[in-house]
C-alpha cells in the first residue's frame, strides 16, 4: 500500500507549536526540538501549515515568496534540517501550497497596481473594471468568504478609481488567474522547489478554488453562502448549509483538474512516493471524488466528518458515503475532526467534561476506521477553543464581519507544554495569543494518567499501526446490528468497535469471543460475553498480534 493510505498525519500551525527564539511565536527550530513529543504518539508525518515569507494578515496563508522561509519561522537551512530531522526519525514531512491567491505584497500584484488596465501583470490576477456609472460597482456581487466584498478598486495612477480585483479571502489576499500560463509556470517551479528539498508531499489550499469560469455570474445569496463555507461558523443548519453549497459559482470548476494532472506527473516523477492532500470542500460530496481519480491526487479531507454531530446515525451514513465514493475511483479515505480552520472538537462536541468524553470516543472511532486520519495539534490533549478578548484577536474575519463572528482565534492559541513553566513552556515571553489561566490539567506533561486524552490517543494510534498489519487491506467493513443510539462493525475476523452515542450506559450481548483491547471510559467492561458499554464512548475489541 501506499505510505499515506493508512497513515496518521498531524498537522503542526507553526506559529503555536514550539517558541524558540523568544519572540512569542512558534519557530521551525521549536518544531525541531518537539520531533521525539511527535514520533511517541505514534504518528507517520507531519503536515506543517505555511511558514513562507509573509505579511501574516492571514496566519500565513496570504503568501509573498512560496519559496522563502519567513524569518518569523526561521530560516531555509532551518526548514531543511526540519525535513531530515524528521526523516530521521521515520516521519514524512508535508508541506502546505496555496494556489489560490497571492499576499498583495507580492511582487507580482506590485507590479499590477504599476501598470495599466489590460497589462500582462494584472492578467496574473482578476482585475475587471466595475459595472455602473464611472464602474464604481464590483463585476459581480460574491462576498468574501471573510466577511464583506470579495471586491476592491484600486487608484491608478493617475489617481482616480480605477479596476477592481478579485479577493475570495482577505483584501489582502489577491486570486490568481489561472488562465495565465506564468501561474502555472511559477506553481510547477514551487513544486519542484520542496519536492527538491525533501518534502514528501503538499497540503493544497482551496483546491476546489483555482478557475473561476463564470467571473460575472451573481449568487443568490452571497453572504450566506460565504457563511455557508465557512468551517467556524456553527450556527447553521445542515441542511441550509447544503442548499447553498449546491451553487457556488467560484469554486469546483472543471478547469481545476487539468491542473492536478500536470502536478500529478510532477509528484510521480520523483522517488520516494510523493504525495498531495487536497482541501476541497464540493457539494455534492461526490463531486470530491473527482479530485482523487487515479490521474490527479491521492487524497482528499472528509469535510463530513470535520462537521459531524456525535450521533450514530449521521456517523454511519457519513462513513457509508465516504468509503463508497472514494471505492469509485480506487483512493484511500481520510478522516479529519479538526483543523486550524474549525472549531476544536471538544468544543464542536459540547466543551466541558461532556465534550471531551465525547471527542475521546469521536477519536477512538476515526481511529478505528480504516484509511488515513489527520490530527490537528492539540486534539490530542482535549484543548478546546480558549476564550480570548476581542482586543486580542488577529483572524481577518473578526474584523471583516466587524466582531459579528469572533474568528478562528480560539483554535489558534499555543500549545501548553508545562504548567511549571512560564506561558506553559510555549515561550519565555508573550505569546502572540493569550494561553488560557486553566490549562494547567490539559499539559502534556501533567497527562500522565492513563485515562487521560493524551494517553488514549497514543494507545490507539500504536495500536493502529499494529492493526494494521493484520486487518484486510481493503476499506471495507461489515456493520452489526445495535440500538439505535449506538453504532458497530467489524474489519476482518479480529476487530469490532462499538460506539454509543446516547446518554445511557448499555448492556450489549456479543456472539464473539473477543476481548476489550482499548476503550475511551474505564467503565466498559465485557464479562461473560455481555459488553457493558458506558454512555458517550466507544471500545475495540478483538486480539492484537504484536
Amino acid at each position: 500500500m501506499d505510505w499515506w493510505s493508512n497513515s496518521s498525519i498531524y498537522q503542526v500551525y507553526p506559529r503555536s507549536f514550539q517558541d524558540t527564539n523568544g519572540d512569542g511565536e512558534g519557530d521551525l527550530v521549536g518544531v525541531i526540538s518537539r520531533l521525539s513529543y511527535l514520533k511517541s504518539l505514534g504518528i507517520d508525518a507531519i503536515w506543517l501549515s505555511p511558514f513562507y515569507l509573509s505579511p501574516n494578515n492571514d496566519g500565513g496563508y496570504d503568501v509573498q515568496d512560496p519559496r522563502t522561509v519567513d524569518p518569523r519561522f526561521g530560516s531555509m537551512e532551518d526548514a531543511v534540517n526540519l525535513i531530515k530531522a524528521a526523516h530521521r526519525s521515520d516521519l514524512r514531512i508535508i508541506v502546505d501550497l496555496v494556489p489560490n491567491h497571492f499576499s498583495t505584497e507580492h511582487q507580482w500584484f506590485k507590479a499590477a497596481l504599476k501598470s495599466l488596465p489590460g497589462s500582462l501583470e494584472r492578467s496574473r490576477f482578476h482585475f475587471y473594471d466595475g459595472k455602473g456609472e464611472g464602474g464604481a460597482i464590483p463585476p459581480n456581487n460574491w462576498c468574501s468568504i471573510f466577511g464583506g466584498p470579495a471586491w476592491s478598486r484600486v487608484i491608478e495612477a493617475d489617481g482616480k478609481p480605477g479596476q477592481w480585483y478579485l479577493h475570495l479571502f482577505d483584501s489582502t489576499q489577491a486570486d490568481l488567474n489561472w488562465e495565465n500560463n506564468e501561474v502555472k509556470e511559477d506553481f510547477e517551479k514551487t513544486l519542484r522547489f520542496w519536492l527538491d528539498k525533501g518534502v514528501d508531499g503538499f497540503r493544497i489550499d482551496v483546491a476546489q478554488g483555482l478557475v473561476k469560469e463564470e467571473i460575472f455570474k451573481d449568487h443568490r445569496d452571497p453572504e450566506g453562502l460565504t457563511r455557508a463555507l465557512r468551517l467556524d461558523v456553527s450556527d447553521m443548519d445542515r441542511f441550509e448549509r447544503e442548499s447553498l453549497l449546491a451553487d457556488v459559482p467560484f469554486f469546483d470548476n472543471e478547469g481545476v483538474h487539468e491542473i492536478y494532472r500536470s502536478w500529478r506527473k510532477i509528484l510521480d516523477s520523483y522517488s520516494g512516493q510523493r504525495m498531495s492532500v487536497a482541501e476541497a470542500w464540493v457539494h455534492p460530496s461526490s463531486r470530491a471524488m473527482r479530485y482523487v481519480r487515479s490521474d490527479e491526487l491521492h487524497q482528499i479531507f472528509n469535510f463530513d466528518f470535520l462537521i459531524a454531530p456525535w450521533d450514530a446515525e449521521f456517523l454511519v451514513s457519513a462513513i457509508n458515503k465516504t468509503l463508497s465514493e472514494v471505492g469509485q475511483v480506487g483512493a484511500s479515505p481520510t478522516w479529519v475532526l479538526s483543523n486550524h480552520d474549525s472549531p476544536r472538537l471538544v468544543s464542536r462536541l459540547g466543551g466541558g467534561e461532556l465534550g471531551r468524553q465525547r471527542a475521546k470516543a469521536m477519536a477512538l472511532l476515526t481511529h478505528g476506521l480504516p484509511g488515513g486520519i489527520y490530527i490537528y495539534q492539540g486534539e490530542e490533549l482535549g484543548l478546546e477553543d480558549g476564550q480570548l478578548e476581542d482586543k486580542d484577536r488577529q483572524d481577518p474575519v473578526f474584523f471583516r464581519t466587524k466582531g459579528v463572528d469572533k474568528g478562528r482565534d480560539g483554535a489558534r492559541i499555543p500549545i501548553p507544554w508545562s504548567s511549571q513553566l512560564s506561558n506553559y513552556g510555549f515561550t519565555t515571553t508573550k505569546p502572540w495569543l493569550p494561553i488560557p489561566s486553566d490549562w494547567q490539567d490539559h499539559c502534556v506533561e501533567a497527562q500522565v494518567d492513563g485515562d487521560s486524552h493524551l494517553a488514549l490517543y497514543r494507545r490507539s494510534l500504536h495500536m493502529r499501526k499494529l492493526l494494521s498489519r493484520q486487518l484486510p487491506t481493503s476499506n471495507e467493513i461489515t456493520w452489526i446490528d445495535t440500538p439505535k443510539e449506538v453504532l458497530a462493525f467489524s474489519r476482518g475476523d479480529d476487530f469490532l468497535l462499538y460506539a454509543n452515542t446516547g446518554g445511557e450506559s448499555l448492556e450489549l450481548k456479543l456472539k464473539s469471543d473477543s476481548q476489550i483491547i482499548l476503550a475511551s471510559s474505564a467503565q466498559a467492561q465485557l464479562t461473560s460475553g455481555t459488553l457493558t458499554l458506558p454512555a458517550e464512548s466507544t471500545v475495540w475489541l478483538g486480539k492484537i498480534t504484536k
